[in-house]
């Protein structure tokens, strides 16, 4: 179910980068086309007021404001000069070549002319075409023949509302940029510029090859990167699934197999026989019960933890007074099992629920015990370091292997312990443990040494 589920995210979370990839890409492609559009209209209509002072005819208002724009965007042309200015310096430099005035003036025409090369070097790709009034092109003021252009509308246009501004499609040449423009005079009638957009559509073709490349390298990778993500994404849900079977498998299993006893000796008690054999009989039922109710018990404080509906009664604790009091319950199991139990207290404080706290004791004392052999230890101790309270609690048993450490606090989890082969657990104590323990803001760590011994060190913070 999960790996299907992980199909459908990877979908989803590929589908959804593509997407944004080619969201991306596209709007870059129509950045750059706007751009290469605004830029051109901008140098046609710079060039269409140049034309038209050249003719000595009145600039639109709209023609005077691109010119501005033009050239401020183009800042390394300065304003055009006055040719009639240029001739009037050469005069006064031929009449007057010694003066200093002269030269000063030579050397400002010199830059005109650099700077009007670099003008014609920047506009040379835009055209100009005039024509008369039914559009028929008689005069072309570029050292190139300009394309032939055949357009009615642009023509129409320009005659009625003063102007026109189109893309052309000319075949086996490309596009072109068209600005026609209506003069008002009765020669030229019409003013045409133009540019072919070869360059800028073979740009745009260029990037749309690179896009795509790209793209297709990106949808690998990202193939790669949300299949990963969706397995990262569901690895907590997997492990809680998985938790969910294993806890289900064993739960089932712990509970059929006292039911399975109880069953077969009933059927069997039900037969005659002697008064002392039923009562043994009976008695096993009753272990049994008692060993099905411990295990509800605990399956429903897994569950409250699990859920947080635990409520716990947080208040300060005397270490001392609680260890005597736990060490009083399980003196008599210490005394059967031949197993000295030791206190070392400091006069501490917790903050801890009381209940739950001797509880988490209960279960560690309970499983000390039982793995260790007779004539062993089992001590109990506490410290306070800064703001927090650490209790330990130790045993002198053959110890854990640590293959099987990081499985301790794992639910049904059992170590078999050969000193007490009669002891009986279904195997929760440790995670209820450890989970109550964190339940009261604390943390808890097991360290086990094979002939040496285990300790469960337990931290709390102090009162």
């Amino acid at each position: 179910m999960l790996r299907l589920l992980r199909w459908k995210l990877t979908l989803v979370y590929l589908l959804s980068a593509i997407g944004l990839v080619a969201l991306m890409g596209f709007g870059t492609y129509l950045l750059i086309d706007r751009y290469f559009q605004q830029t051109t209209d901008l140098t046609l209509q710079y060039k269409m007021a140049n034309e038209f002072r050249l003719l000595g005819l009145g600039v639109p208002p709209e023609l005077l404001r691109s010119e501005a724009l033009w050239l401020q965007n183009n800042s390394r042309v300065v304003p055009q000069v006055s040719p009639t200015a240029i001739t009037r310096s050469t005069e006064e430099d031929d009449h007057d070549g010694e003066s200093e005035e002269s030269e000063t003036t030579s050397n400002e025409s010199e830059k005109y002319l650099e700077e009007e090369r670099l003008y014609n070097a920047d506009l040379a790709a835009v055209f100009v075409i005039s024509l008369d009034a039914t559009g028929t092109p008689f005069l072309a003021s570029n050292l190139v023949a300009p394309p032939i252009v055949d357009s009615p509308e642009a023509i129409s246009n320009a005659w009625q509302f003063g102007y026109d501004l189109r893309t052309v499609d000319l075949p086996g040449r490309g596009r072109l940029r068209l600005l026609t423009y209506r003069t008002g005079a009765a020669v030229p009638a019409l003013l045409q510029t133009g540019r072919l957009l070869n360059d800028q559509d073979r740009i745009l073709s260029q990037y749309l090859v690179y896009l795509a490349f790209l793209g297709g390298a990106a949808s690998c990778l990202l193939a790669f990167v949300s299949w990963w993500l969706a397995g990262h994404s569901l690895d907590p849900a997997q492990k809680a699934w998985d938790q969910q079977q294993t806890f289900v498998s064993n739960a089932s299993h712990e509970l059929r197999t006292p039911l399975t006893f109880i069953r077969a000796t009933t059927d069997y008690s039900l037969r005659k026989h002697p008064p002392k054999e039923q009562a043994q009989l009976l008695e096993d039922i009753l272990n049994e019960c008692d060993y099905m109710d411990r295990l509800v018990d605990d399956l429903l404080l897994l569950s409250r933890l699990d859920s947080h509906r635990l409520k716990l009664e947080l208040d300060s604790l005397s270490l001392p007074e609680l260890f005597s009091e736990t060490l009083r319950q399980v003196s008599k199991l210490a005394k059967a099992q031949q197993i000295i139990l030791l206190s070392d207290s400091s006069q501490v404080s917790v903050r801890g629920d009381r209940t739950r706290l001797r509880q988490v004791l209960l279960i560690l004392l309970d499983n000390a015990l039982r793995f260790s052999p007779a004539g062993g230890t089992v001590r109990l101790s506490s410290k306070q370091i800064g703001n927090q309270v650490h209790i330990e609690v130790s045993d002198t048993g053959k110890g854990i292997p640590s293959e099987e450490l990081p499985h301790l606090f794992e639910r049904f989890y059992q170590v078999s312990a050969p000193e007490n082969t009669t002891a009986r657990s279904n195997g929760l104590g440790l995670s209820i443990a450890r989970a109550l323990v964190e339940a009261q803001g604390g943390s808890i760590k097991l360290e086990s040494r094979l002939g040496i011994g285990t300790s469960v060190h337990i931290t709390l913070p102090a009162s």
